[in-house]
């Protein structure tokens, strides 16, 4: 039987749960006030810490699906996400438009990574 471990668990949500050598992120959004950018570079540090609590790291993604409140934010978002991914090891990447969680949120990542 394969385990399920949960990380920074709350009555809603995980914000990560590892099933076997794969990872599962919540989505991870930046800081309300902030640019596009900004709340894509908080939001990918985010990630980052997750993974590293997790056991892996960005070399190992399998898929990420970003969602932007405003799709003419493709490319500000693109400027921070090209200068952190691997570009090694580029996931499979999804982007789309989407009305998301408040109107303060511009961005969120949503990340499938393999155990290191």
């Amino acid at each position: 039987m394969t385990t399920i471990t949960r990380y920074e668990s709350g009555p809603r949500m995980s914000q990560a749960v590892v099933h076997g050598d794969t990872i599962y992120l919540a989505g991870q959004v930046g800081p309300t006030g902030e640019t596009v950018a900004e709340q894509t570079a908080s939001a990918l540090a985010e990630v980052d810490r997750l993974l590293a609590l997790t056991g892996s790291d960005k070399s190992r993604l399998l898929s990420a699906t970003i969602w932007l409140a405003d799709v003419n934010d493709f490319a500000e978002m693109n400027s921070v996400w090209d200068q952190w991914v691997d570009k090694t090891n580029p996931p499979a990447r999804a982007t789309g438009e989407a009305k998301l969680a408040a109107p303060k949120y511009k961005v969120e990542i949503i990340i499938t990574a393999a155990k290191a």
